[in-house]
């Protein structure tokens, strides 16, 4: 709270212009704009330098002797467009300000013309007054802001709702783990081919290279006849012929 009126005390320069000149107008008496060919442009009541500042949301255009910078007169803006600052409906270089006295009392205030050589200095005029209230927008905003309660983040799921992870499960020394690999090889990796349909063909052995090769090998070989039984000579009488 000190900071914050501490700025609201600090005064803050927006613009200067080194020359201004300033104009007795008439009272208006009907409800159409001010014309500064109405002013007596060549004969200019007073002539000085120009101070826009800003103290807080507070905006004032002063008006001060270029030697001395004694005060002539100061234009307290409350809002941009709007009376305190009226532009002149056939220049853009003449606006019609309304000056209050250095007490700021009610009632003590007065309507005045100010106008620039250069076109310039009025756009300049423009930007510096719609740029200072721009910020005060801001800054009101941002007050309001601080007073509406924010709702606390929810990070659970709601009804229904899942998520899915995918996790890469690795051992100690940087491998997979085997339900990793084998589920890698079955998508198409490097694995083992299982045996051809015929089986598999071992080399012969070093002594089959003596006998001769068959011409062709069929697929059942026949059993051998059983051996004949051996006939002794010395004792015939139990054989039958």
């Amino acid at each position: 709270m000190q900071a914050k009126n501490i700025m609201a005390e600090y005064e803050s320069i927006l613009l200067v212009k080194s020359e201004v000149f300033v104009y007795k107008i008439p009272p208006r008496t009907t409800n159409r704009g001010y014309r500064a060919n109405e002013w007596n442009l060549d004969t200019p009541h007073w002539t000085g330098r120009m101070r826009i500042v800003s103290k807080g949301n507070t905006c004032i255009i002063k008006l001060e002797d270029k030697t001395s910078g004694q005060l002539f007169a100061q234009a307290p803006i409350e809002q941009y467009p709007g009376i305190a600052v009226e532009s002149v409906s056939d220049s853009s270089r003449y606006f019609v300000l309304r000056i209050q006295d250095d007490n700021g009392k009610e009632g003590r205030n007065a309507f005045i013309g100010i106008g620039f050589a250069d076109r310039s200095d009025s756009f300049d005029l423009n930007v510096a007054l719609q740029d200072h209230f721009k910020w005060v927008q801001k800054e009101q905003q941002n007050e309001k802001d601080k007073d509406v309660p924010k709702p606390g983040l929810n990070l659970g799921f709601k009804e229904g709702e899942t998520i899915k992870i995918n996790m890469k499960i690795t051992k100690k020394d940087g491998g997979e783990s085997s339900r990793s690999k084998a589920k890698g090889n079955a998508g198409g990796g490097l694995g083992i081919l299982p045996p051809p349909p015929g089986g598999v063909k071992l080399a012969p052995p070093p002594n089959a290279s003596r006998e001769p090769t068959p011409t062709s090998s069929p697929t059942h070989q026949a059993h051998p006849p059983p051996p004949k039984p051996v006939v002794d000579q010395s004792n015939t009488d139990w054989v039958q012929f």
